[in-house]
């Protein structure tokens, strides 16, 4: 009768022989392999393909009598014990702390053989290593995530240990204490949950927060990249104190729930201040509240970062860099139109010049430049402003936003006496930003003399670099992004496979794509003729112009972007 099998008897080939992973023929290929490599016969097995990294965890467990972990299970691990082990000897050793006891730690271990690391676990830890049996890449991914989350978290406790929050209006600011030992016992609770959503919002680059009643729960998100995704679903007994607590700190009316109601504070940290605008609105399920969060650190962007393609960064540079004439740029709340026209200033700021910017708000603050900030309870309107700095000698002026008629007149008026004029308008694309400037009721005559060039603009999330993958897009994806799959052929197209880096979106970050009209003779003509803006945009397209779709597309195909965004965020003309 045969012998029973034992694992712990056996070598690592026999084991993986009685498993049926591998053959006799591939057992002896692997060995003469490895007597000239000189390592182990598992990793010689596994660079081979003849198994997987799995395959080898479960053959070593059973070798040595230990216990196998599954991958997912590595990322449960406990924050506050990986801590415990430092990250450089953590992956000198390929382990990883999972959980611990008052006598001992769990320890997930590519090589649990290894008596060095775990001698020396002992004499850090002052606890007994329990040892798993993990995979190398495995651990690697882990370590990955779980020691980026620690980096993240420091990161956020020591730009929180030292901030101020600045409750209310400048002129009637107030210093108030985040600090739940600064506030009662019955409220700390609340505290810690606000100071909690603002800093998982700062550490995720978020733009807003919303906070938004349900019938039973609260749901929180962030926009990251211009999309919200949910990052805590409190109980509903918590809205009325988070509304409270947010509402002190934007020095609001905590009695009244009926109405809207606007209001802001500011979070001041080193080298940082963060401006939080808050709008609260009553709903079936009560209160929503809406921050946006406005990072007023030094502007650090480029014309060269914005995204432009390079026949459009040609144009555009060279168009602001004309001494009068108007650049209006256009798009949806959160477009990045502001961003656009800051690095237009940055590209042409000098000595010799005088830029003086009217917003509301100021977003970044920028050397060099005379940025007002409007001001509408004290009458500091962008039309009071505007009137004021004629008397300023400008030579750049920057409007944040053209919003009626005074103030288009005024931004006209100025581009035709010898001023450049950069301004914003909301608009779907660049031939209905020329009739929105109509429809204000600016003259068709003044709108074709003053326009130096038009662009709309969209922000499209780019492909994480972490989890990017080349596929072939459906015949479906092909048709409704209007690509013939024969320009396809050939070509990489990209899509994110989602990892802990990008929060499993398959994106981080964004770019923009432009639509450009430059003002020729022939748009000037329609303008002149108060033409519609099907007309003017055929003739623009006539003329060279790509539209927003088409940018899109080349950004595709550049791998910088997925067709599901482009579809997402651009329409196509029918």
């Amino acid at each position: 009768m045969m012998a029973e099998f034992n694992p712990q008897f056996s070598k690592i080939g026999e084991i993986l022989i009685h498993l049926e992973k591998i053959d006799e023929s591939q057992l002896n290929r692997a060995l003469a392999e490895q007597s000239k490599s000189g390592e182990k016969l598992g990793a010689t097995l596994m660079h081979s393909g003849a198994i997987t990294e799995n395959d080898l965890v479960t053959v070593y467990a059973m070798q040595l009598g230990y216990q196998a972990i599954e991958e997912d299970n590595l990322f449960k691990a406990d924050l506050d014990v990986v801590k415990l082990i430092p990250e450089d000897f953590a992956r000198e050793h390929s382990l990883l702390a999972l959980a611990k006891s008052n006598s001992t730690i769990q320890v997930a271990m590519e090589d649990p053989e290894d008596l060095v690391a775990i001698d020396n676990l002992k004499r850090l830890t002052k606890l007994s290593p329990v040892v798993v049996v993990a995979g190398s890449t495995a651990l690697q991914r882990a370590m990955d995530e779980l020691y980026d989350k620690i980096r993240q978290s420091g990161e956020v406790e020591d730009v929180f240990e030292d901030i101020k929050v600045i409750s209310g209006d400048e002129d009637d600011a107030e210093e108030v204490d985040l600090s739940p030992d600064k506030v009662s016992a019955e409220d700390a609770p609340i505290v810690k949950l606000v100071n909690l959503i603002l800093q998982e919002a700062i550490k995720e680059r978020a733009t807003d927060v919303h906070i938004e009643p349900q019938s039973k729960i609260v749901n929180v998100r962030i926009r990251i990249d211009g999309v919200l995704q949910t990052i805590m679903t409190p109980p509903s007994t918590s809205l009325s104190g988070l509304v409270t607590r947010i509402k002190i700190l934007s020095k609001l009316n905590i009695a009244e729930r009926r109405l809207p109601q606007d209001g802001r504070f500011t979070i001041k940290a080193t080298n940082r201040e963060i401006d939080v605008r808050v709008s609260i609105l009553p709903t079936v399920h009560g209160e929503k509240v809406v921050m946006r969060l406005l990072d007023k650190s030094a502007f650090s962007f480029n014309l060269r970062r914005l995204g432009f393609e390079q026949d459009m960064y040609s144009i555009f540079k060279r168009v602001i860099a004309q001494p009068y004439g108007m650049v209006v740029v256009s798009g949806p709340t959160g477009s990045g139109k502001t961003t656009s026209l800051y690095a237009s200033l940055q590209e042409i700021k000098s000595e010799g010049i005088n830029i003086t910017t009217v917003e509301d708000p100021v977003e970044y603050q920028m050397d060099g430049v005379n940025q007002v900030q409007t001001h509408e309870k004290i009458g500091l309107s962008f039309s009071a402003s505007l009137r004021s700095i004629l008397r300023q000698d400008p030579d750049v002026l920057l409007i944040g936003e053209i919003r009626d008629e005074e103030t288009a007149d005024i931004a006209v008026k100025f581009s035709l006496t010898g001023h450049l004029v950069f301004s914003t308008v909301h608009a779907n694309d660049a031939a209905s930003t020329i009739t929105r400037l109509l429809d204000i009721g600016v003259k068709p005559f003044l709108v074709g003399s003053c326009l130096n060039l038009v662009m709309a603009q969209r922000l499209v999330r780019t492909i994480c670099k972490n989890c990017k993958e080349s596929y072939t897009p459906t015949k479906e994806e092909l048709e409704m992004i209007g690509l013939d799959p024969s320009k396809v052929k050939g070509k990489e197209i990209f899509k994110g496979k989602g990892c802990s880096h990008c929060r499993n979106t398959g994106y981080h970050g964004r770019t923009g794509i432009f639509e450009l009209i430059l003002m020729s003779r022939v748009i000037r003509g329609l303008v002149f003729e108060n033409a519609n803006e099907d007309v003017i945009r055929q003739k623009a397209l006539e003329e060279g112009m790509v539209s927003l779709r088409d940018n899109g597309i080349r950004k595709i195909f550049a791998g910088e972007t997925s067709i599901a965004e482009i579809l997402r965020s651009t329409f196509e003309d029918f």
